[in-house]
């Protein structure tokens, strides 16, 4: 697998990372250090989580992050990973009230490091954001944690771009670490977030996009195959009216038969098809891949061998 740097940093990253949502939880641990090492094997080097995965079900809390912590203690590879992992995100029964003062990230770190059973943390999410406190409040915060070594580097998820603008801002004046990068909800997909039950999501938009754009900000987007929604219509596994309702727009009825025809042509897979739109931006950006089974992650891997040129991103933009 191909190599990036996160733009502004030391971290090298492969192209594609791995999602940590069902490791320890939905696969067991064995399934779970299978899927990493299939990982490795083929490049990979980054795998997502975040202190609240998958703190829905029943069962041990950060099941996730354990379970990366305990394979990484196994395989003895932490130093060939780019650690990373997300704190900062409201108590699930009360996500209406933030959970970014400077006590309550601590916190969440401290956590996450003795869950991973690292030193330090190579890039940090704060998985919400609060408009109720000062960007500038929260990154001092950060940047207090980067110089106790607990952290090297930080990123934003599911912030807004006006939001992401101010903390860079601040950070740039007062001559501080800024955002190294942005974690947003992105795929080919048209997002609908107004029918979604989480009012703190944030998805790329156009605003967003000008940002990256701009700046060059790394963008590492979570549910980048939009739960796999094309592959799974493509094949007639489900119906559209069965697809989760921000995804149930006609715009994505007309993307399907694009990239139906798209990867055709191309003789790629239609997964490969949606992750290679992520990647053929022209900022960095890390798709994290959803992948459940050996066999998904090796299709998904694949589109790192995969870039579409600037008529093909406006035919599927189109």
């Amino acid at each position: 697998m191909k190599q990036v740097k996160i733009t502004g940093t030391e971290l090298v990253s492969s192209t594609i990372a791995l999602g940590g949502v069902p490791l320890g939880s939905q696969l067991n641990e064995a399934e779970s250090f299978a899927l990493m090492d299939a990982y490795i094997d083929k490049g990979g080097n980054m795998v997502d989580t975040a202190e609240v995965y998958a703190n829905w079900l029943p069962g041990e809390k950060s099941i996730s992050e354990i379970t990366i912590g305990k394979w990484m203690k196994a395989r003895n590879n932490r130093n060939s990973l780019v650690v990373t992992t997300k704190g900062g995100h409201p108590v699930m029964s009360t996500m209406e009230i933030g959970r970014l003062a400077p006590e309550e990230i601590a916190e969440d770190v401290e956590g996450s490091l003795r869950r991973l059973q690292v030193d330090t943390i190579d890039l940090y999410w704060l998985h919400r954001d609060d408009r109720k406190r000062s960007a500038g409040e929260i990154i001092e915060t950060l940047n207090k944690l980067v110089k106790e070594g607990k952290i090297r580097y930080f990123g934003c998820s599911n912030w807004s771009a006006d939001r992401i603008e101010e903390a860079q801002s601040y950070a740039a004046s007062h001559q501080l670490q800024g955002f190294s990068a942005n974690q947003p909800m992105w795929s080919l997909a048209t997002i609908d977030l107004s029918t979604c039950w989480d009012p703190t999501l944030a998805a790329m938009d156009n605003a967003m996009l000008k940002l990256h754009l701009e700046t060059g900000l790394t963008a590492i987007p979570y549910s980048s195959q939009a739960q796999g929604i094309f592959t799974k219509l493509a094949e007639g596994r489900i119906a559209f009216e069965d697809i989760s309702s921000i995804y149930q727009s006609e715009a994505n009825r007309i993307k399907l038969d694009k990239v139906v025809k798209l990867s055709a042509e191309k003789g790629i897979t239609i997964s490969q098809v949606v992750l290679a739109y992520i990647l053929s931006h022209p900022f960095v950006s890390i798709p994290i891949i959803g992948s459940h089974t050996i066999k998904q992650l090796e299709d998904s891997l694949k589109a790192d061998e995969v870039r579409l040129t600037a008529d093909e991103l406006a035919y599927l933009n189109s």
